[in-house]
């Protein structure tokens, strides 16, 4: 029951506790920390509160109901922190939540989609999908400078590749969760690295960053294609009849192109050279940061090394198989 002093009317916590719906159980803890304390107490010892005390518990309801914790609230209630500051760094950390809820639900999407049933592999998807912006593109940056490391590389050159940047959206896809994670472990295989630095090692010896075939074969190129790909795409071996055919017809015009006799010394090297700057793990790393990036389809999927791989490895067997003869 309510009773009246000179702070006017007041009332007991059962009386708070029916005006503002929360448990008697709540308002009285929230006495005894300090949070909301009583305004007087009756003769025999019960709490009682005045409108102030009321409005501070309402309050209290409101923002614990916004998910804060009780620290924060009571800087507030003390002014140590404003409501629009409160509000503003709330608004942040729900924002924060939200970027998470929506990967993980992407990454559940990604296992379900991909039947995975290994608890290892799910725990490593999980981990590196929930990694900031600024740690994706750490993983990337530690990719690329162990790759230029010490060499003489093109400075341009290498600007351009560090320069493409992993933007993993706050609310991905499924694919490109996926897309991440692969992109993510493939960067980080000893053995790709490995690869990849012998690529950029045999480009600064060359002069070039982006060395491989010269100027002049870069013509011949689409003829690669054209003979190889059908052979590819019907699972015909490169050291094949098939594979000889092609052989034959091509590397003439590559001899002639760099101004040489062709011959199992030139195929040899031809061959090496194709294939020291032919992997397609490097062109499934663009594929993959395509993805992540949401560059339209298709962008950076021409299946050009795969071709190339075909040919060099035709060309070493072509190589061998004269040096034999």
């Amino acid at each position: 029951m309510a009773s009246v002093n000179d702070h006017g009317t007041l009332l007991t916590i059962g009386d708070l506790a029916r005006r503002t719906g929360l448990p008697v159980k709540t308002i009285r803890y929230y006495a005894d920390i300090g949070l909301v304390p009583p305004t007087d107490r009756s003769p025999a010892g019960y709490r009682l509160y005045d409108t102030v005390a009321m409005a501070r518990l309402d309050l209290v309801r409101t923002l614990r109901e916004l998910d804060l914790d009780l620290a924060t609230v009571r800087r507030v209630l003390d002014r140590d922190l404003t409501l629009a500051q409160m509000a503003a760094a709330h608004a942040a950390a729900l924002d924060a939540q939200i970027r998470l809820l929506r990967t993980r639900r992407s990454v559940l999407r990604a296992v379900a989609a991909a039947g995975i049933d290994d608890h290892e592999e799910l725990d490593l998807m999980n981990r590196l999908a929930k990694l900031s912006a600024a740690e994706r593109q750490q993983i990337i940056d530690d990719y690329w400078d162990e790759t230029f490391a010490g060499l003489h590389t093109d400075p341009a050159f290498a600007d351009r590749m560090r320069s493409v940047r992993i933007d993993l959206p706050d609310d991905p896809t499924p694919e490109q969760v996926a897309a991440w994670v692969e992109l993510a472990e493939l960067v980080q295989d000893p053995g790709y690295r490995a690869r990849v630095r012998q690529m950029a090692e045999a480009g600064a010896r060359a002069g070039s960053s982006e060395a491989g075939p010269s100027t002049a074969e870069l013509g011949l190129y689409e003829r690669v294609a054209q003979l190889v790909q059908p052979l590819r795409s019907a699972g015909v071996e490169p050291d094949s009849a098939d594979g000889r055919f092609v052989v034959d017809q091509l590397a003439p015009s590559f001899a002639a192109a760099g101004g040489t006799d062709d011959g199992a010394g030139f195929r040899r090297e031809l061959g090496e050279r194709i294939a020291l700057f032919s992997d397609t793990r490097v062109e499934r790393y663009w594929e993959l940061v395509s993805d992540i990036n949401g560059w339209p389809t298709g962008q950076v999927r021409s299946g050009g090394v795969a071709t190339m791989e075909w040919f060099a490895a035709a060309l070493l067997a072509s190589a061998g198989a004269g040096a034999a003869g």
